[in-house]
């Protein structure tokens, strides 16, 4: 069985938002062509995807052509709109989640869905999180890796964790809203370097702003193998300990002792970062995850895991479906 914790799906059609809301910056698709359409940003292509990122149909054949059992499916992370009037993201968010919620129930047993909210307004956030749960049926929501000024430890956010440990909806954490200007303009760096950086930065502001100290019982799953965390965590550890005047004004636990607390996919791309990730982050809190449908993503679905001479078999089922059921609270009899 494998289980694809990090996949991405946008409904083929929705309103034109500028109309609907009466400003810009929304991404509306334009189909030029069969099998295609363009993401446009106020008149601009921010990316070409293919009818696999909209057709549920799709999706499923290239599933049974490399194996997976289910994907777990989420928007794109430039439709999160946090910078927009909450009302309005709170809209969008409900369209996208009643869109997905469509797909899921038409395909219970390859399909499971984790929606969006609006993280800015934390009130309309915590509504719409609980009519995920408890209307849709998703186990949980995905989140970016910061709220415009917020980074995730702000305290603005503590009602959202408190509602999610109430109604054990599993967090997904996403890198997004990267630096693109400047010195990160050339090579692809906002995806290449930005995205590591933010969810880095996303599992530091968790720990030291004391989140999983207040929320023990929270469940949270940071994209792209953690960014560079697992690989730094001890340098990140040595300087909490060196200057906790700077580092432990939040928390004073060691940032090492949240390793087993929180899971990572599996996307890393290399097998000596995957040995280092199941070590670092633990054998139990790592997920199979692609990035599906996007070329960043791991295009053979589990053939990494599958590489590792020194995983045993029960170990690889682990990564890829075992910690995934577990994470997002499900049994495997609902799949088979």
């Amino acid at each position: 069985m494998k289980i694809d914790i990090h996949s991405h799906i946008l409904p083929k059609e929705w309103p034109d938002l500028k109309k609907r809301y009466g400003y810009g910056g929304w991404v509306q698709l334009d189909h030029h062509c069969k099998g295609q359409a363009k993401m446009m940003k106020d008149g601009k292509v921010f990316r070409v995807i293919q009818e696999n990122c909209w057709d549920p149909e799709v999706r499923i054949k290239e599933m049974d052509l490399s194996g997976v059992t289910v994907q777990v499916l989420s928007t794109v992370p430039v439709m999160f709109s946090y910078w927009a009037k909450p009302q309005d993201t709170l809209d969008l968010a409900q369209i996208l989640n009643n869109d997905l919620a469509a797909t899921v129930k038409k395909y219970p047993k390859r399909f499971i869905g984790l929606g969006t909210i609006p993280l800015q307004a934390p009130d309309l956030a915590v509504k719409e999180m609980r009519r995920c749960v408890n209307e849709l049926g998703f186990p949980g929501v995905q989140i970016g890796s910061h709220v415009n000024e917020w980074d995730l430890n702000a305290p603005e956010l503590y009602d959202i964790y408190a509602a999610a440990e109430q109604l054990n909806s599993c967090l997904f954490v996403h890198p997004w809203d990267m630096q693109i200007d400047g010195r990160m303009s050339k090579y692809w760096f906002p995806w290449l370097i930005g995205m590591p950086a933010e969810t880095t930065i996303a599992i530091c502001s968790m720990i030291m702003g004391g989140i999983f100290e207040k929320f023990p019982k929270l469940k949270v799953c940071f994209a792209h193998g953690g960014g560079a965390f697992p690989y730094t965590v001890g340098r990140i550890s040595h300087g909490f300990n060196m200057r906790p005047d700077l580092c432990a004004v939040d928390n004073k636990v060691d940032p090492k002792k949240y390793l087993g607390s929180f899971y990572t996919d599996s996307l890393v791309h290399d097998r000596g970062a995957l040995r280092l990730l199941t070590s670092v982050i633990g054998e139990d809190k790592v997920i199979l995850g692609t990035d599906y449908p996007f070329p960043l993503g791991e295009l053979e679905p589990g053939k990494l895991i599958d590489s590792m001479d020194d995983f045993d078999n029960k170990l690889k089922d682990k990564l890829k479906a075992g910690n995934a059921l577990e994470f997002l609270g499900l049994s495997r009899k609902q799949f088979e």
